[in-house]
């Protein structure tokens, strides 16, 4: 399995940029490292979608991404933390769904939509991975705390493009914005943990059915904007 183009792009973007909220120092060491530390993940996301998770070990990594065997612990505590840096990827693909939101340049039910697939778009790549990267949630309590702490932080970008959806008139304002975006990450995980049981259809399919029964269950019907 080869990752696109375009995934790269996404996965660099974010782990480049850092926490929006900490600007990264723009130094040339400071880019080199976080080009390392990208190019052991994509190593081994890869590696993980091909032989499975408990099938690779850190020096297949580090033999893939061409670097030292001890360069790999600069970056990562263990092999499970590999996984930890999906909820990087995925907030930082969040954060940019809430500036699209707040620029209004698309509707909320279009910006939510794109970030599904987005969302989908990494643990997508076989059933394999999705299970690597649950299990290794379960597992290991340092990983379990920094996705906590990054859907913490997902929850509430997405409370508040709820609550531009809400000004707009596209979703109910009875619903409490904090309750509509649990709802709305509880969908997309559940979506995920079922899919990687069956690994059919496509996630992308089964994600796409999720949304449609999530936006239904929030929006505001034809018939109550026209009145």
């Amino acid at each position: 399995m080869v990752i696109s183009r375009k995934a790269s792009a996404d996965i660099a973007e974010v782990i480049l940029a850092g926490d929006a909220a900490n600007p990264p120092t723009q130094g040339r060491r400071e880019r080199r490292a976080a080009e390392t530390r990208l190019k052991l993940f994509r190593c081994a996301l890869q590696l993980f979608a091909e032989r499975g998770f408990p099938n690779v070990t850190v020096e297949d990594i580090t033999e893939a991404a061409d670097v030292g065997k001890g360069t790999f612990f600069n970056y990562f505590e263990t092999k499970d933390h590999v996984l930890g840096v999906m909820a990087e990827i995925q907030i930082g693909k969040v954060s940019r769904a809430a500036v699209v939101a707040s620029q209004g340049k698309q509707s909320i039910q279009a910006v939510l939509h794109r970030l599904v697939l987005n969302l989908a778009e990494e643990p997508g790549r076989s059933p394999g991975l999705a299970r690597a990267m649950i299990s290794s949630f379960l597992a290991s309590e340092s990983v379990r705390a920094v996705i906590e702490r990054n859907m913490a932080a997902g929850r509430k970008i997405v409370s508040e493009v709820v609550a531009a959806g809400q000004a707009r008139g596209e979703i109910d304002p009875k619903l409490s914005k904090e309750k509509v975006a649990i709802q709305f990450m509880q969908s997309m995980m559940g979506t995920i943990l079922l899919w990687s049981l069956r690994g059919e259809p496509a996630l992308k399919s089964s994600v796409e059915d999720s949304f449609q029964h999530f936006w239904r269950s929030v929006a505001i019907s034809t018939k109550k904007q026209a009145t």
